[in-house]
């Protein structure tokens, strides 16, 4: 997307102040964007979404939850600057079905937890046309001059794009592992990891090829 045509961050966080969100909202904005490294439209719907499930949880930012992230666009981000939910501290796991949808949930003791699914509702978007226009991916919307018009019903649409679904999730209880060694690079990984006597790096996640110095 071409930046050229989007809101500054000082301008957005005026707009923030004119559609009446309060300090704490507005806060969230100041931390993502630098995160993300640009106001996105698809970073400021996600920063709402998060928003709202925390609510639904009744959790303040810094409790402990975990979230599901249905798309590996976007998303993600706020999920890991509001509420530390984060791949390396295992409370974000990232489904990559490309839904715009989040789930998060309070930790549980036992096989499972109830938690909120947070989604963009394609059949409230009608109020907002440019938005609706964006979120189809339709050749109708245009970079060059609707970028503004889509951030101002981003703002303006606040919750009422959200729908909200009740959802029981299962949860594995951490259990103690084994370590193993691959048979080909001679690293070591969780034994559980292993396809046949080697690590995935070496067989179907195969990456690099190393260069001899």
């Amino acid at each position: 997307m071409d930046h050229q045509h989007e809101y500054t961050e000082e301008e957005l966080l005026l707009k923030l102040e004119e559609f009446g969100y309060d300090p704490a909202f507005q806060d969230y904005y100041r931390r993502c964007i630098p995160f993300h490294t640009y106001p996105a439209p698809g970073l400021l719907i996600a920063i709402g979404m998060v928003d709202y499930a925390l609510e639904l949880l009744s959790a303040k930012p810094g409790e402990k939850v975990y979230a599901v992230c249905e798309t590996q666009k976007c998303a993600p981000d706020p999920l890991q600057v509001i509420a530390y939910c984060t791949v390396g501290n295992h409370r974000l796991r990232v489904v990559p079905i490309g839904r715009f949808a989040i789930t998060m949930n309070r930790p549980s003791l036992t096989n499972s937890a109830d938690g909120f699914r947070v989604y963009v509702d394609t059949k409230k978007l009608g109020p907002y046309p440019v938005l609706e226009k964006w979120f189809a991916n339709s050749p109708e919307f245009s970079k060059r001059t609707m970028v503004r018009t889509l951030v101002d019903e981003i703002l303006a649409s606040k919750r009422s794009i959200l729908s909200v679904q009740k959802v029981r999730i299962p949860v594995t209880q951490k259990v103690r592992w084994n370590s193993a060694i691959c048979k080909t690079c001679g690293e070591p990984i969780p034994e559980k990891l292993l396809e046949g006597d080697r690590c995935a790096g070496c067989g179907s996640l195969r990456y690099y090829e190393v260069i001899e110095s």
